[in-house]
């Protein structure tokens, strides 16, 4: 199986599965060494308990990881499917959860072109406002400056301006470095 990159569709359930069976190997493992410790020496003050006790940093680490990723999910197979078509001129991005210093919010897709970036998420508890706005400001922080920014609900709504988003492109003929450029900005705010 090939390892999935940030921005492809199933990535998010991918790093899901891999934070689980890494978060269980891992605190299998300590429970070993422990068990271990604790067999050799009748006590569990010994090294082992230290070796054990240090070896639940790791482990916690994957397992917060999980739970932070659990409650989002990748995005329908038939909806990447409808956007590759529609969207074969854009510079798309799937699965992203955006992190800010106050909320970590989902979005399923993400299209750019020129001066405009659009996503699309499903996830009620995402507030679309304050995703783009940390969005555009993240942009604005890295010098691009005056780029629009629109996270959709409504699928049907997204999908109409991807429409003309790629009309559009396929007459001003975008530049796709500066595209990719925003795109990779995208990844480094998102887990």
């Amino acid at each position: 199986m090939m390892k999935l990159e940030k921005g492809q569709p199933g990535y998010i359930k991918a790093r899901k599965l891999r934070y689980l069976m890494l978060a269980v190997a891992e605190f299998a493992i300590v429970a070993a060494v422990f068990i271990l410790g604790y067999m050799q020496t009748g006590s569990r003050m010994n090294l082992f308990t230290v070796a054990a006790a240090v070896g639940c940093l790791p482990a916690t680490k994957m397992l917060v990881e999980f739970i932070t990723m659990a409650p989002y999910k990748s995005i329908d197979p038939e909806k990447y499917k409808e956007l590759e078509e529609k969207a074969g001129l854009l510079t798309r991005a799937y699965d992203l959860i955006i992190t800010s210093t106050e909320k970590v919010m989902s979005v399923e897709a993400v299209v750019i072109s020129g001066h405009v970036v659009c996503g699309f998420t499903s996830n009620p508890k995402t507030d679309e406002t304050i995703l783009a706005r940390y969005i555009k400001t993240t942009l604005k922080n890295q010098r691009y400056d005056k780029m629009t920014v629109k996270i959709f609900h409504d699928y049907q709504a997204f999908l109409a301006r991807v429409e003309g988003m790629g009309n559009i492109a396929a007459v001003q003929k975008p530049d796709k470095r500066r595209d990719q450029a925003v795109r990779k900005i995208l990844y480094s705010i998102s887990m």
